[in-house]
């Protein structure tokens, strides 16, 4: 006989963004820790950050922390259908792990039904390979003007045969009513699956809460399962760039500010997570700007990743941001563009096959010499190489190693030499150019998302960040930190009443 497929639990929200992402990366790991093969699930996902798989394909950045969280690679079956927004009310579709159309909205939402069989296929292959199977939700599926065109809640709990525990933020406000509100909005057959309410990002003595959980429970039948009080710096990548707006920007996270690093916040930013390892690194603030005004002086400029790279430099156009920019640059401070940041530092962009806009061809900043062209197939690989540049910005970094991933469509070519030397491509030795960097080195592009996560090179460069400002550099590179899910998943542990939540699993 074969083995019985995975049993499955989902967490479904009031709302977005009341943590259940974070919520299933920690159930994966607890789960993992208690010796299950456990695996994340997300029928549909629209997020900018995104990752790239073993395999070459891109799956949203949420998911493959809950991978990581359960201890095994992240596989274009754990989000089958990734949406990422572009401009003018667009969506490139991606759909196990590639690119599938790029539709307007309106036009996505008849065709969704279409994608029910791609999503069952997924979870089939999850639950044939797992024990246990956790399933997010997006939003909240008292969203009843969506309902018809449902493929990521109540119709996946539905396929899945899974309870769902249902998650309210209580730092918000309202949230009885949110819970309340959101049970009364089901269908019967849909409320019947909600086995559990959680509270989420609880602040304060239980205890004064402890009357409105028995009134809860006694009015819809519910049990809370758990009240989970607000972790903070727990370190987990934000799904997307909706979290930017709750990230302080006044200091450093560790200690008086000693280098400023201003990150341009370019409307469709994609992969911000790029520079959380700077973030956390002792003296140094990490600001994100989104108007001239605010640029100051920082130590360093950067121009992050984007999914719309022609629609966000006309955006910096609008905002007077790209005058503010060039100044800076051509003024002395040291500039890193990254993906779409690299491609708007060149001259021209053309764009021949309308990939992602009407214009065919537009004029970048020209702090560098390169042109991109935009192709129509996508790179999506996981690469590594060792930094060929030795100065500027890279002084003293020259075969340093460098390793993340690449998302982008297109190439850039010029004249200038490579910031990094490729030496692996999706496991495949290789020998390949990457970015660019000026005369002076500092000035500098590449494609690779993920290499301030070297702690080496991270540190190399804030130092000479620091050199150059005259300032004593700190001990950079060396920060170390707990395990953030084995954190979390103590925390959960403490909180949630594991023995139901075991209950509801069958096990």
């Amino acid at each position: 006989m074969g083995q019985r497929p995975a049993t499955t639990l989902m967490i479904q929200g009031t709302a977005s963004d009341v943590g259940k992402s974070v919520l299933v990366a920690g159930l994966c790991r607890l789960l993992h820790q208690d010796g299950y093969r456990v695996a994340p699930f997300k029928a549909q996902n629209m997020a900018l950050n995104a990752a790239v798989t073993i395999d070459g394909g891109e799956i949203g950045r949420s998911q493959a922390t809950q991978a990581r969280a359960a201890g095994i690679e992240p596989t274009v079956d754990m989000n089958p259908i990734l949406l990422k927004p572009e401009a003018g009310m667009r969506s490139q579709v991606i759909v196990r792990g590639k690119v599938w159309r790029t539709f307007p909205w309106r036009d996505y939402y008849t065709h969704r039904a279409t994608l029910l069989d791609t999503i069952a296929a997924s979870l089939d292959t999850l639950r044939a390979a797992h024990d246990i199977v956790i399933i997010e939700g997006a939003g909240s599926p008292a969203e009843i003007n969506l309902r018809a065109g449902d493929i990521v809640n109540m119709r996946v709990a539905a396929l899945a045969d899974a309870p769902v525990l249902l998650v309210g933020d209580i730092d918000r406000g309202g949230v009885f009513a949110a819970l309340l509100g959101t049970l009364e909005l089901l269908e019967p057959d849909e409320r019947a699956r909600v086995r559990g309410l959680l509270i989420n990002k609880f602040r304060g003595d239980v205890a004064l809460l402890r009357p409105g959980l028995d009134m809860i429970t006694a009015r819809v039948g519910v049990p809370v399962l758990g009240v989970i009080p607000h972790l903070s710096r727990l370190g987990l990548p934000e799904e997307d760039s909706v979290a930017l707006d709750r990230r302080p920007n006044a200091e450093a996270a560790n200690g008086p500010t000693v280098l400023d690093i201003a990150v341009i916040r370019l409307p469709q930013i994609s992969n911000f997570d790029d520079f959380d390892p700077l973030a956390n690194e002792p003296g140094v603030r990490v600001r994100f700007v989104g108007e001239a005004a605010q640029l100051g002086t920082p130590d360093l400029l950067i121009l992050p990743g984007t999914k719309s790279t022609i629609a966000d430099l006309a955006a910096l156009r609008e905002r007077g941001l790209d005058r503010a920019i060039v100044a800076l640059a051509r003024g002395g401070t040291p500039t890193i563009g990254i993906c779409g940041g690299f491609q708007i530092l060149g001259e021209t962009i053309a764009d021949p096959f309308g990939v992602e806009s009407d214009e065919a061809a537009t004029v970048g900043l020209g702090l560098l010499p390169l042109r991109t062209i935009f192709a129509r197939e996508k790179t999506t690989d996981r690469a590594s190489g060792v930094v060929s540049a030795n100065h500027g910005l890279f002084a003293g970094a020259r075969g340093l190693p460098a390793t993340g991933y690449e998302i982008h469509m297109g190439q850039t070519v010029g004249p200038l030499p490579a910031t990094l030397r490729l030496n692996e491509r999706q496991g495949v030795a290789v020998d390949e150019p990457d970015g660019a960097i000026s005369a002076d080195g500092l000035i500098v592009g590449t494609y690779m998302h993920g290499f301030f996560d070297s702690s080496p090179l991270r540190a190399t460069i804030l130092t000479n960040l620091a050199r150059r400002k005259g300032v004593a550099p700190r001990d950079w590179g060396r920060a170390t930190a707990d395990d953030p899910f084995d954190r979390l998943a103590a925390h959960l542990r403490e909180h949630l009443d594991m023995p139901r939540i075991y209950g509801l699993l069958g096990l």
